[in-house]
């Protein structure tokens, strides 16, 4: 299994729009940088939020939890509360090729202010905007921008094809189109 370059995400990106809208370059004064970089891609929140409401339940249970649990909140930053976390949607649309499973790991600026970024990886054929939980492990509120990166994508090739990827298994988060809480 291969890391893939700069140069293969941006022809994937052109020839099989596998992330779009696809942002060229990375280095932007004033802002948190993200687009392509030497053997990964860096993603953006887009604007819409789900913030959990306080006070806290006592239990969150992934199985059965309540979308009564969570604020939508839409703009140009997004407040984390101490010691919770917001589900956040990527701007970016990924269509991952069947040959391909991504690893997703926080920025740096955020991890330097005790925020972590959590994302599941892209398996092979999956396609979709990603659902992003960011926690705030810090004592006092965190502050998130909309549009600028958040964290840096990593593709990886594999040696031989996967015998079912997640289209053929018809996962359950294929062609999310909005922040989606967990499915059974």
């Amino acid at each position: 299994m291969g890391l893939k370059s700069d140069r293969w995400i941006r022809q994937m990106a052109r020839e099989a729009h596998m992330i779009q809208p696809f942002a060229e370059g990375q280095v932007r004064p004033g802002v948190i940088s993200f687009g392509l970089s030497s053997y990964g891609y860096d993603m953006r929140t887009c604007r819409e939020f789900k913030i959990l409401c306080a006070p806290a339940p006592s239990l969150l249970d992934p199985k059965a939890i309540s979308p009564d649990l969570f604020q939508d909140y839409e703009g140009e930053f997004c407040l984390i509360p101490p010691h919770s976390f917001i589900l956040a949607r990527s701007l970016e649309y990924f269509k991952i090729p069947p040959n391909i499973l991504t690893l997703c790991l926080g920025k740096s600026t955020y991890a330097r202010c005790g925020i972590i970024v959590n994302v599941t990886p892209f398996e092979p054929a999956w396609e979709g905007y990603a659902t992003l939980e960011i926690s705030n492990t810090g004592p006092c509120p965190a502050k998130i921008y909309s549009e600028e990166g958040i964290a840096q994508i990593l593709f990886f090739e594999g040696d031989d094809p996967c015998e079912i990827s997640y289209a053929d298994k018809k996962g359950r988060y294929q062609a999310q189109k909005e922040i989606t809480l967990p499915r059974l």
